[in-house]
Order: structure tokens, then C-alpha cells, then sequence
């Protein structure tokens, strides 16, 4: 049995004495199962589907912050992914994450600080297959944790992110109203 480039270049890299600090190559598109969504990395066009799909969830429509958060992403591709969902033709989701170092001593991981989808496609898996693509990112990155953060009464995404496997993490998040 013959072993794709992509395997084989993994198998080297387990076989080489800097295997821990090696870094995988990034994963291309995901393979588009049968009547299934492609997660990809944005393209500038897919900007107005992502801006639609957040101002569904939000009801605020954000293009300029889209539009940094985009140009933000293209300076530090191996550190910083954007994915975005495409299903029948349209952006039904995204997810946002990049490494992030030493904060307040935590060891490099992979942060997700975005992940929206359309709610009329919510049921298709799409959010699991963001969050499964931008961890292989993650681990080509040399990363070996995920964290995100989350509104405590956010009871959909606290349930979405815990049927993946995720917890609560060693941090606290703490905070302080600067008008006082």
C-alpha cells in the first residue's frame, strides 16, 4: 500500500531526533464529502458570507472587522487560520484561531477566538468539521492544546465546545469596568 506525500512527510517527521519541535505541513482544503460542506482558508471574496453569517448570530453586521481581521490574518499564515465552510455555494461558517505564547505562563496553543455558523445549516456538522480543520492547523503548527473562551450563560456554544471533548482550562478569566 502506497503512502500519500502527506503521510509519508508525517512519517519522517516522527522519525527525525527534532520530531517534537517539527512542524507538519498545513493541511489542505478538507476533502468535500458527498452533498457535504469544504472547509477551506478565506479567500477575500468570501468576506460578505462571512459578514452574514455573523451579523445571523450576532445581529450586527461587522465588515470592517472582517475586513481587519482578514488582512490581520494574511501577515502570519503559519501561526494564524481562518477557515471558512462553503455548503451548495455559500459561506455557512467560520472559525478564527492562532497561537498564541506565555500568557500569564501559559505554553503555546492553539487559541480558536471565532467560529460562527449559519443557524439553518447548524444541524450539518459544519461546526465540528471548522473546529477538526483548525486543529489539524494547530497540530501542523507543532501545537498540542486548544483553548477558546466563552460567555458562561452561552449555553449553546458551552454545549457545542463540550461535545467535542473540551473543559474548563487552569485559567480564570477576570475583568474590570473602566468607568467608574
Amino acid at each position: 500500500m502506497e503512502m500519500s506525500k502527506y503521510a509519508a512527510r508525517r512519517q519522517g517527521a516522527k522519525s527525525s531526533t527534532v520530531a517534537k519541535a517539527a512542524k507538519k505541513p498545513a493541511p489542505a482544503a478538507a476533502p468535500r464529502a458527498a452533498q457535504g460542506p469544504i472547509i477551506r482558508p478565506v479567500n477575500p471574496g468570501d468576506l460578505s458570507g462571512v459578514v452574514k453569517v455573523d451579523q445571523r448570530n450576532t445581529g450586527v453586521a461587522k465588515r470592517d472587522y472582517w475586513q481587519d481581521q482578514y488582512e490581520r490574518y494574511l501577515r502570519r499564515p503559519k501561526e494564524r487560520f481562518f477557515l471558512v465552510g462553503e455548503f451548495e455555494g455559500r459561506i455557512v461558517g467560520f472559525a478564527i484561531g492562532e497561537v498564541r505564547a506565555w500568557e500569564f505562563g501559559s505554553p503555546p496553543c492553539g487559541w480558536v477566538f471565532a467560529l460562527g455558523v449559519d443557524p439553518s445549516v447548524r444541524l450539518r456538522n459544519i461546526g465540528s468539521q471548522l473546529i477538526d480543520a483548525i486543529s489539524e492547523h494547530f497540530k501542523c503548527a507543532g501545537m498540542r492544546k486548544l483553548r477558546t473562551m466563552l460567555r458562561r450563560d452561552d449555553n449553546l456554544n458551552l454545549s457545542f465546545f463540550r461535545s467535542l471533548g473540551m473543559m474548563a482550562g487552569p485559567f480564570i478569566q477576570l475583568e474590570k469596568d473602566l468607568e467608574e
